[in-house]
């Protein structure tokens, strides 16, 4: 049995669309960063994005659990033009596409960006691979909203938009265990 622990990296405080771009996470929350870090067994493995928001909130939990190097396709979705744009300018700009994006997620993408479907391939990818190497183990995945919630809905066997009905807030944990191929879903957002 693997257990996936999914995190949320600690909040920017952005007020924008945040994807590829690399925007420091706000770790001053010392008693969550503790909780979390107790949260989890001692011997599972740690993987984070390769965004510092990710690296520094892994880091913060890490303690000395074993540590993966930053793994890239665990990054959050690549917005395209829309990146550290507010929704209401990318609204204004078009609002067809905006609509369409969020309401019917899969084959559209922004300008110059992923589609949901080519974030859900990319992510899918990399935790088969972390599955396949770390059979068996704890893994706790410090990554991005977009990330935890391709998962969520590939365990869950939900559509895209059921899946973005799914708050995650940051520094919490959303809990995915595989067995014999079943993959199974425990708590979502939750916060230790």
């Amino acid at each position: 049995m693997t257990r996936l622990h999914l995190v949320r990296h600690g909040p920017t405080h952005a007020k924008t669309m945040v994807g590829w771009s690399d925007i420091p996470a706000d770790l001053s929350d010392h008693t969550a960063i503790e909780r979390l870090h107790a949260h989890f067994p001692t011997d599972a493995i740690v993987v984070s994005s390769d965004l510092s928001r990710a690296v520094d909130t892994a880091s913060a939990i890490q303690g000395n659990r074993r540590r993966l190097p930053h793994h890239t396709d665990l990054r959050e979705i690549n917005f395209g033009t829309w990146e550290l744009r507010s929704f209401k300018e990318i609204e204004a700009e078009d609002p067809e596409l905006a609509f369409a994006y969020w309401d019917n997620p899969g084959e559209v993408r922004p300008p110059q960006g992923e589609s949901w479907n080519d974030v859900r391939a990319r992510v899918d990818a990399a935790v088969d691979g972390l599955i396949a190497q770390y059979k068996g183990r704890d893994l706790i995945l410090v990554a991005h909203f977009g990330v935890i919630l391709t998962q969520l809905q590939r365990a869950l066997g939900i559509n895209a938009q059921q899946a973005f009905s799914h708050r995650i807030d940051n520094l919490s944990v959303s809990e995915i265990t595989i067995a014999q191929d079943q993959w199974s879903v425990g708590r979502i957002n939750h916060r230790p």
